[in-house]
């Protein structure tokens, strides 16, 4: 009897030993559910960091992503970029995925303000909060708008040009009307210029927006305009400096360059090196580095769930309604200030700026 119990013993015991238990979880391995992006926490709790780009096409979005990238390395915690290459369904799609990595926070330079508020209400649904950076999204839901004083660039381009010529024929080129950014800087603008427009001092001969702020398309924009009026036209008002390069190839083309006010924004290298030789007006400087820092810095407080304590209330007319901003200051550059702006700040390099000016028609090098 005694043999036959410990007999059966052994077999329960070797039965035991042959049966497989599930395999461990390692410590950095995302746990994904039902839930999306949200719920996926990292278990080493590092926060991660969702960037959806609309294009790196100009050279002010590559220094974004630099600048983005450089800070989430010193602030220690990981990003993920996707660049939708101007394409709204591409960037619906980047953000897809990025809230299927689990990513703390999401961060969306829109290519379509109102397309982009279905990502939106995408990542809020699976609580993960949204910061819209530098372009605004058309979402009472974003936790956060960082940006540059959007109505500021706006105003400041008009009443320069208005400062150098109070009297004449306007070209108005426009970003894309799909671009928060572009419809606020319209209705600043026209805000500036209307009692001159309204007494006739001045005559918008020409005004478009221009399909993804693509050059180009200025080009044969301020061409048709010129060709339309005779050559009549004493400023271009630009909304950014890669639509003004395409204006300043219109105006060469009719030996008008340097004899026509061109604004700008975004103060490209280009821009600095046109405005340096007198065929573009002005640009407006907007700091990147500051600008990409306050973005990563607002994520890391969101995903800690901490107060965003700097934010503002800034209405967004398209919807009526208020959202959190935190909105950075600008500056206006020309020829007369390049060197104690840009050169200065170490934005851009004192060669590359004058690269195209005769080094006796320089001014001193710092």
């Amino acid at each position: 009897m005694k043999l036959k119990f410990l007999f059966l013993l052994v077999c329960v015991l070797f039965a035991a030993a042959c049966v497989q238990g599930p395999p461990a979880t390692t410590g950095n391995v995302a746990q994904n559910n039902s839930n999306g992006g949200g719920s996926a926490a990292k278990t080493d709790g590092k926060i991660k960091i969702g960037f959806s780009m609309a294009t790196l096409k100009e050279e002010r979005w590559q220094r974004d992503r630099q600048a983005f990238e450089a800070h989430c390395k010193q602030m220690n915690v990981e990003c993920v970029i996707t660049v939708a290459d101007n394409k709204s369904d591409k960037q619906a799609n980047d953000v897809d995925n990025l809230l299927t990595q689990g990513v703390s926070v999401l961060v969306i330079a829109p290519n379509d303000a109102t397309q982009a508020a279905s990502m939106v209400d995408k990542a809020k649904a699976q609580g993960v909060p949204v910061i819209s950076y530098d372009r605004l999204i058309n979402s009472d839901k974003i936790d956060l708008y960082v940006s540059h004083q959007v109505p500021v660039i706006g105003r400041k381009i008009a009443e320069y040009a208005l400062q150098k010529v109070p009297k004449g024929n306007y070209i108005m080129v426009y970003g894309a009307s799909t671009d928060n950014n572009a419809v606020i800087m319209r209705k600043e603008q026209e805000a500036v210029l209307k009692n001159a427009v309204d007494s006739e001092a001045i005559k918008i001969v020409a005004n478009q927006h221009i399909t993804e702020w693509k050059p180009e398309e200025a080009l044969k924009m301020v061409e048709n305009a010129l060709t339309q009026n005779g050559d009549n036209v004493q400023a271009v008002v630009v909304s950014n400096d890669g639509m003004a390069s395409g204006a300043i190839s219109a105006l060469d083309k009719r030996g008008l360059s340097g004899k026509v006010i061109v604004t700008g924004q975004d103060a490209q290298l280009d821009a600095l090196q046109n405005i340096a030789a007198g065929k573009q007006s002005m640009t407006i400087y907007k700091p990147i580095i500051p600008l990409a820092n306050a973005a990563v810095e607002a994520a890391i407080k969101l995903a800690k769930k901490e107060p965003l304590t700097d934010a503002k209330p800034f209405k967004n007319d398209n919807i009526g309604k208020e959202i959190p901003a935190n909105l950075l200051e600008i500056i206006v550059v020309d020829k007369d200030n390049l060197m104690n702006t840009v050169v200065k700040d170490g934005y851009a390099k004192y060669e590359d700026v004058y690269a195209n000016v005769p080094a006796d028609q320089r001014p001193p090098k710092p």
